[in-house]
């Protein structure tokens, strides 16, 4: 065989360096890419929340046979007996205002007194909806807290037997007409003064009172 120049050899010995050192370099990139994964967190997607606690059932714990018995239930309500509703033999429902006369631009404050004369608790609706007060001279109705009234609500409470308890916050008289036409107007018809004579009746939650209380304006 024809014996090639020195110069063919170095340049196949160069090719086959260049060979080897491409390899080798594809090699080792492969070999980071594995090890290193730059790209896996933003390729691959995140677990769902139901991929692994929610994805196989909890298993309920098995009761402990040495932990004793369970406690006994609490009563239910319909196994506790209810308060019953209070009936008109055992309340007494009264008329209170803070003053028994009023001067010139003092205007009266109304209460309502409850007394539970009965020998058990009862419950009773003391909210705003089942209360009227009602100012009266003579035949007639001056005044009628429902005319005007505005939201009423209810509330339920229980009056303890033998308990007497007062409203706490009062309903004030301006001392003008009411009527349910003439609400919003600012010039209604003012009560007489000069020792006229008006009486306070009471209602609430069904119960009226049995008397009045009479106050005297200035």
């Amino acid at each position: 065989m024809p014996r090639h120049s020195a110069a063919v050899y170095r340049r196949r010995r160069l090719v086959l360096l260049i060979a080897v050192i491409l390899i080798v370099a594809v090699i080792g990139t492969s070999v980071w890419l594995l090890v290193a994964r730059p790209w896996a967190n933003a390729a691959e997607p995140a677990p769902s929340p139901s991929a692994s606690a929610s994805s196989s059932p909890a298993s309920s714990p098995t009761p402990d046979p040495s932990a004793g018995e369970s406690p006994a239930p609490e009563p239910s309500s319909e196994e506790t007996p209810g308060i019953v509703a209070c009936e008109a033999r055992d309340v007494t429902v009264t008329a209170v205002t803070d003053a028994d006369s009023y001067q010139s631009g003092e205007l009266p404050k109304l209460s309502i007194s409850l007394t539970n004369r009965g020998d058990a608790d009862c419950a009773i609706d003391v909210g705003s909806t089942t209360q009227v007060f009602t100012v009266s001279s003579g035949s007639d109705v001056w005044w009628r807290s429902t005319d005007c009234q505005e939201n009423p609500s209810s509330m339920i409470a229980t009056l303890a037997a033998g308990a007497t308890v007062t409203s706490k916050v009062p309903v004030v008289w301006d001392r003008t007409r009411s009527s349910v036409e003439t609400c919003d107007q600012e010039n209604r018809p003012r009560a007489a003064a000069g020792g006229s004579s008006y009486h306070v009746s009471v209602e609430i939650g069904g119960f009226t009172a049995a008397t009045t209380k009479q106050i005297l304006l200035y």
